[in-house]
């Protein structure tokens, strides 16, 4: 392909290059000045406003979170979380978007208008959390992971991508003799790889973020509370809303912004070191998942 160089190409690429740099220096600085917070003062925070790389870094913030018993426990419930959840979401997300790629599935048009359904309308915060308790299930762990279990669009992507691949591979290896089981596990799952990363990074992501179960669902069970929940009731008491707060009264007191600042790097960084693991797979799962149909 030959490039086409001329002084036009040049003015696009020079103003796409200064739009993406602005773009990283907004989506970047945020959070390195939060960074710096945590390593700063409160004398430093209140003083200076905004800064980058503070004066005097100190530990201080750090030592506190890891004496706490709150943060620690709250990072542990967020791990389990995280993880048993979303092996609970890919399997139960797997297992219902395979079925429905199969045009021959009895009912299948039925269950696909249920499940489109579910996205334009829901039962409302009341009557999901009457399901919840009916069910037995509040103050419970899996009060956090099996409300919001499947993503519908993580299951509607997920079946345009199954529909996508061939056919023929799947009957070959009928004709030889392979179960249904057999295939889904040794054909359709390796071919699938990039998808089934991207989407264990998409509710990964979302159940590390979350805190609104369990703040619905937990409400005298302060023990499962997860690190956002905790990072929350934090802030809100920093920022003096203490009567929008679900208060533990084993809870560290309101904290310094140092504290604030270094509580949420402690929430951030965790699921960051997740994403160069699966980053080759990353695109090429997102590409693939929306482009067939």
């Amino acid at each position: 392909m030959v490039r086409n160089d001329t002084i036009g190409s040049r003015i696009f690429d020079g103003f796409n290059i200064i739009f993406l740099i602005l773009f990283a220096v907004v989506t970047t600085v945020p959070f390195i000045y939060i960074i710096a917070g945590s390593f700063a003062s409160q004398a430093e925070i209140t003083a200076r406003g905004f800064f980058l790389i503070p004066r005097e870094p100190r530990l201080e913030a750090y030592m506190f979170i890891m004496e706490s018993r709150l943060l620690p426990r709250s990072m542990f419930v967020s791990i389990a979380v995280t993880v048993i959840g979303t092996l609970v979401s890919m399997f139960m997300t797997v297992t219902f978007a395979y079925p429905l790629s199969k045009k021959y599935l009895a009912g299948r048009n039925v269950m696909l208008s249920l499940v489109v359904f579910t996205m334009l309308f829901n039962g409302g915060m009341i009557p999901t959390f009457l399901t919840i308790r009916m069910l037995g299930l509040l103050n419970s762990f899996w009060a956090m992971i099996l409300p919001g279990a499947i993503s519908i669009w993580n299951l509607i992507v997920l079946k345009n991508f199954f529909q996508g691949i061939p056919e023929e591979l799947e009957d070959s290896a009928r004709i030889d003799g392979a179960s249904d089981l057999r295939v889904f596990l040794r054909i359709v799952l390796p071919l699938s790889t990039a998808a089934l990363a991207t989407f264990s990074l998409f509710y990964a992501v979302g159940y590390w973020n979350s805190f609104r179960p369990a703040l619905l669902y937990l409400p005298s069970n302060s023990a499962m509370w997860p690190l956002q929940l905790v990072l929350r009731n934090i802030v809100m008491l920093a920022a003096g809303n203490i009567a929008d707060v679900a208060w533990d009264p084993d809870m560290i007191q309101p904290p310094p912004d140092s504290i604030r600042n270094a509580v949420i790097v402690f929430a951030t960084v965790p699921i960051l070191l997740v994403y160069p693991f699966i980053q080759k797979h990353f695109t090429k799962g997102v590409m693939i998942g929306a482009i067939k149909g």
